[in-house]
């Protein structure tokens, strides 16, 4: 066997999906079935086990309310430069109750070959069974009150990643709007709210996703948490100037905190010139493993692929296509020492750090 075969079979924890709102059909798009392999879209349990999947953060992403927006409002398009507005947190409460719902069935159908991890335990005995252990991760609180009433609830049903904002204000933060070029500077901090968001996170051993936040937000987060800063899906700003990337200083701050950046997939955010191309060769994306490794450390770089929520490479083309991008990597020049440690070994150092086990 030689070594791009042997790297290619290491299993791989991502930091970020979006497929729940695909089989759930959001967008008005027909639900898509988890256990039948597809041609749709990115994720389901066939492809995932063919390209290695073991594990992941499902993420649990509010649609715009169709009953405020406007049709001419596109949310979600690289290049639209202007935040979406807020959504109503009943509405938002509605939805997140629906998509948790989805990945608790989705375990019950299984037959055990797909669990929902609420402990770190869990998550080993996963990993050493090959079942694909899933996540419970908000992107955006928009569902949760300023009482934190609905957090307690979410977090007994297995909600253990949260990110505080998607690209839009809620009642705890500001989003950076999906611009290029930006600075990720672009609002206030956190809200009296939010500061108190964080630190129940950290009481409860939920892990705070600084993806989407602005930079005012993270240093606020940085201030606050005593857990290692984590952006789930988010590249380097000074190879692809996105708002959505992060600066120099941002990825010293997560690397002293001992967190982890995983590296997103999607083409916005790895070009040079920030277009969603899925021509985009696999070496955009291989520099900014390459560029944040040099700059923090192996140590702090995972995977983030965004798969179902934006436009990857073709060269990846689904979750199948993982074992190309491990292979790409030791191209590069990263050991089989290091690819463990971005493929898997990296995010789960960080939640078992992160975690409160009961």
């Amino acid at each position: 066997m030689d070594r791009n075969t042997e790297v290619g079979r290491i299993p791989v924890i991502d930091g970020h999906n979006d497929v729940l709102g695909a089989i759930w059909g959001l967008g008005g798009k027909e639900p898509r079935n988890f256990f039948e392999r597809g041609s749709q879209g990115h994720v389901d349990l066939p492809r995932a086990v063919e390209g290695g999947l073991a594990g992941g953060l499902f993420a649990v992403w509010i649609p715009p309310d169709p009953a405020t927006m406007s049709r001419s409002v596109r949310a979600g398009e690289p290049g639209a430069g202007e935040l979406p507005p807020a959504v109503d947190q009943s509405f938002a409460l509605r939805m997140a109750v629906s998509l948790s719902a989805t990945l608790i069935r989705l375990e019950t159908e299984s037959s055990g070959r797909f669990k929902l991890v609420r402990k770190y335990s869990e998550l080993v005995s996963c990993m050493n069974t090959g079942t694909l252990a899933a996540i419970l991760h908000f992107e955006g609180a928009d569902a949760i009150d300023p009482q934190l009433y609905a957090l307690d609830v979410f977090h007994e049903a297995g909600l253990r990643s949260l990110g505080l904002v998607w690209s839009r204000p809620n009642a705890f933060a500001e989003g950076v709007p999906l611009r290029f070029p930006s600075s990720p500077d672009t609002g206030a901090g956190l809200s009296s709210h939010g500061k108190e968001l964080v630190r129940r996170c950290n009481h409860y051993g939920i892990l705070v996703d600084l993806s989407h936040l602005n930079e005012r937000g993270f240093w606020d987060v940085a201030a606050l948490s005593d857990a290692p800063l984590v952006a789930s899906h988010s590249n380097a700003h000074a190879l692809t100037p996105s708002a959505r990337n992060l600066t120099d200083a941002q990825l010293d701050a997560i690397a002293r905190s001992g967190g982890v950046v995983g590296v997103c997939f999607s083409t916005a955010f790895s070009r040079e010139d920030g277009k969603r191309d899925p021509n985009t060769p696999l070496s955009a994306l291989v520099r900014h493993f390459e560029y944040i490794a040099s700059r923090i450390g192996v140590d702090h770089v995972a995977f983030g692929s965004d798969f179902d929520g934006t436009e990857v490479p073709a060269e990846i083309g689904d979750v199948s296509g993982l074992p190309k991008l491990l292979t790409a990597l030791a191209g590069a020049g990263f050991t089989e020492v290091d690819i463990r440690k971005l493929a898997f070994q990296n995010w789960m150092r960080v939640l078992d750090q992160t975690w409160k086990d009961a």
